[in-house]
């Protein structure tokens, strides 16, 4: 009996490695789409069409990794790394004999605003604007572009993902070296790093900048779910479109910070302020933004569809994952490819 096929592009992050094995254990013949293969190459065309052509599955979570410095360089990566590729696909299944009947493209939580005051869903969510925004904007414009009736197109709207990646990384290694607690917004000096791009630019072009005192809200999944989700979506044919992964319940970084340093079993957690925060990541490479945003995005879809969370409170969430963890160093979120 010949197996069915599903189609990863972009599978070298920790999600990727995950979804490789998840679909194997499902049951599927998987095949990789990446710059060098090993089964269809983004420099070839052919291949690509060659390879979607008759899957039953394609998922997209290709784009270079928001792990770096804002860089006008960067900056242009980022956006062409994540247009280019989902147009890509697009062309290959729209020229396929036979078109795979679900595309999930990755996509990111990032894309709503700044918010304090209620969780944004699918439905009366609100657009943020700059850089991150108009990335994830532009990238599901791309995605939901032209007409493919054949094919299921879901964007993928990941929160942070807590498991053996970047993002939980940096996190524990924060509260283990004592330096776990809130972080606070405040000035800096001014930059342009998260001025808007793409096709339709937003906002003034300057950095944001919000006194939240620890209170900017944190949405998070656990890898296991962002996995069972996308099996749930894979099952349910009514889904389609954006859809939001993320907990029901998110939580704020002051309490995110205190729940990891009881994890870690860490004494002491002290605050930073921006003035601190940016030379870190400075050194480190990377932008503050993982912990200085206010993401608070809830599940909607997922939710009215009935899917239920392995992983819905965030302390057990943690202790899972930071028990698995392996040593490494700590990095900012680009497992995934989601911005952070």
């Amino acid at each position: 009996m010949t197996r069915p096929v599903a189609v990863i592009a972009g599978g070298s992050g920790f999600v990727g490695g995950a979804l490789r094995r998840a679909l194997a254990e499902d049951g599927y013949d998987v095949r990789l789409v990446g710059r060098h293969g090993p089964d269809a190459r983004w420099s070839d065309p052919a291949s690509l069409r060659a390879v979607v052509d008759g899957a039953a599955l394609v998922v997209n979570l290709a784009g270079k990794s928001v792990n770096c410095r804002y860089t006008d360089a960067n900056r242009d990566e980022i956006l062409r790394s994540r247009v280019e590729t989902t147009r890509a696909l697009r062309q290959a299944i729209t020229d396929a004999a036979a078109p795979p009947p679900l595309w999930l493209n990755a996509s990111t939580a990032t894309i709503y605003r700044y918010a304090l005051d209620r969780p944004q869903t699918e439905a009366d969510g609100e657009l943020g604007s700059g850089f991150s925004v108009d990335v994830a904007r532009t990238w599901e414009d791309e995605l939901f572009s032209g007409e493919l009736p054949h094919t299921r197109r879901v964007a993928l709207r990941m929160a942070i993902v807590l498991g053996d990646g970047p993002a939980t990384r940096t996190l524990v290694r924060l509260a283990r070296l004592g330096v776990g607690g809130a972080q606070h917004d405040g000035w800096w000096f001014p930059h342009r790093r998260y001025r808007g791009i793409g096709p339709r630019p937003t906002g003034d072009g300057r950095a944001p900048r919000h006194r939240s005192r620890g209170a900017q809200r944190f949405s998070w999944i656990h890898l296991d779910d962002v996995i069972g989700a996308m099996r749930f979506i894979r099952d349910d044919p009514a889904i389609s479109g954006p859809v939001n992964l993320a907990t029901p319940e998110a939580t704020d970084n002051r309490t995110l910070m205190a729940t990891l340093r009881r994890v870690v079993r860490a004494p002491i957690g002290l605050p930073a302020w921006r003035f601190m925060l940016e030379p870190a990541m400075w050194a480190l490479r990377t932008e503050p933004e993982l912990v200085l945003k206010s993401r608070w995005v809830a599940p909607g879809i997922l939710d009215d569809a009935g899917y239920r969370f392995a992983h819905a409170e965030l302390e057990p969430a943690l202790r899972d994952v930071v028990d698995a963890l392996s040593p490494g160093p700590a990095t900012l979120p680009g497992g995934g490819r989601g911005l952070g």
